[in-house]
C-alpha cells in the first residue's frame, strides 16, 4: 500500500536551504520515492495556520519511506534542512 512523506516547511534562510533543495531529488528517487506536490500554491480553507510550503513524497510503502528517511544519503543532508527551516513532517499510509 502507498504511503506519503508529507511536510509543511517554512524555509528561514533561502540561501542556506539550497544545498539541501538541490541533493535531495536524487536522493528520493534512489529510494523509489517521487514528488506529488513541491511547494506549489497552497489555499488554506479550514483552521490554521496558513502553510508557507507543503511537500508530499510518495513511496511504494511505510518501510521505503523509513529506508529513505533514515538512509545515509538523506541523513547526511538533513541537518541543512533542520538548520534553515522550520516546520514539520509526517508519514501517512495510503488506501490500497
Amino acid at each position: 500500500m502507498p504511503a506519503y512523506f508529507v511536510a509543511e516547511v517554512d524555509v528561514t534562510n533561502p540561501a542556506g536551504y539550497e544545498p539541501y533543495r538541490a541533493a535531495v531529488p536524487a536522493i528520493i528517487a534512489q529510494y523509489g520515492g517521487r514528488y506529488l506536490t513541491r511547494g506549489g500554491a497552497a489555499e488554506l480553507i479550514e483552521g490554521g495556520p496558513e502553510p508557507k510550503r507543503v511537500v508530499i513524497l510518495e513511496f511504494a510503502d511505510v518501510a521505503a519511506v523509513k529506508r529513505w528517511y533514515d538512509s545515509p544519503e538523506y541523513q547526511k543532508i538533513l541537518p541543512i534542512r533542520l538548520a534553515n527551516s522550520t516546520g514539520r513532517a509526517f508519514i501517512v499510509e495510503g488506501v490500497g
